[in-house]
């Protein structure tokens, strides 16, 4: 048993790629600046046991960070909030009508039942001298099964 991360990743990023709303769609945290304002960046966050767990396996919760770039320059400038909550909000609805990812995990954690809320922060970010708005989704997703207790 384990945590299956890459079905767990392409089902969260192929959400994300049928919103149309992206032109590029990373699983991981990048490095530099995204030469493109449409990016949404998706990567592991944290893995922990979790109380509902069985007599010899422990279940988790896997959270995840799916964070969307908009350019700060971009004109006008008065739509770039409403922009990233539009796509924020479609992001969000496909991963709470899809709680099951596919019947790849137990649940999206959406009441924050094990500590980590399913939200959104938005925010700024300074990377390689390019500002940019973000908003950040906190997805946890709870899974299963994933180790075995042994003595």
């Amino acid at each position: 048993m384990s945590i299956d991360i890459n079905t767990i990743l392409s089902t969260v990023k192929s959400h994300a790629q049928k919103t149309g709303y992206f032109t590029s769609v990373l699983l991981h945290e990048p490095k530099n600046a995204p030469a493109d304002s449409t990016t949404a960046a998706i990567w592991a966050d944290r893995v922990r046991p979790v109380r509902t767990s069985g007599l010899n396996s422990v279940s988790v919760l896997l959270v995840l960070r799916v964070r969307l770039y908009a350019n700060m320059l971009q004109e006008p400038q008065d739509a770039i909030d409403a922009s990233l909550a539009t796509v924020a909000d479609a992001l969000m609805t496909a991963y709470a009508g899809d709680f099951e990812l596919g019947g790849a995990v137990r649940n999206v954690d959406i009441f924050g039942t094990y500590g980590f809320d399913f939200g959104c922060v938005f925010g700024y970010l300074s990377q390689d001298s390019v500002l940019f708005r973000t908003a950040e989704i906190t997805l946890p997703i709870v899974i299963n099964d994933v180790w075995t207790e042994t003595a």
